[in-house]
């Protein structure tokens, strides 16, 4: 069983930052996060393996940066220039023997 702890969430105006982490009780290949906006289905936002390959939603490329520090089991995602579209709830997601892991979700939430 893999557990993940996510942290960084919160209420952030138009325009700013915000970074979220996600900490893995073991090492894992491929790490992502996803979001699922009110009434809407969830998504995935951006990917990264262990080797640093990255996958990116079309909607935050240019905005987004995840990252990992693989001595530590963790996935960081850099979120500048936020919109209000970019609220959601924040899942950090692992893949490990044809299953997937959940963490709990974090809020983010873009408003003035």
């Amino acid at each position: 069983q893999v557990h993940l702890v996510e942290s960084g969430g919160g209420l952030v105006q138009p325009g700013g930052s915000l970074r979220l982490s996600c900490a893995a009780s073991e090492s894992i290949n491929v790490m992502g996060w996803y979001r699922q906006a009110l009434g809407k289905q969830r998504e995935l936002v951006a990917a990264i393996t262990s080797g640093g390959v990255t996958n990116y939603a079309d909607s935050v490329k240019g905005r987004f940066t995840i990252s990992r520090d693989n001595a530590k089991n963790t996935v960081y995602l850099q979120m500048n220039s936020l919109k209000p579209e970019d609220s959601a709830v924040y899942y950090c997601e692992a893949h490990k023997n044809f299953a997937d892991y959940w963490g709990q979700g974090t809020q983010v939430t873009v408003s003035s």
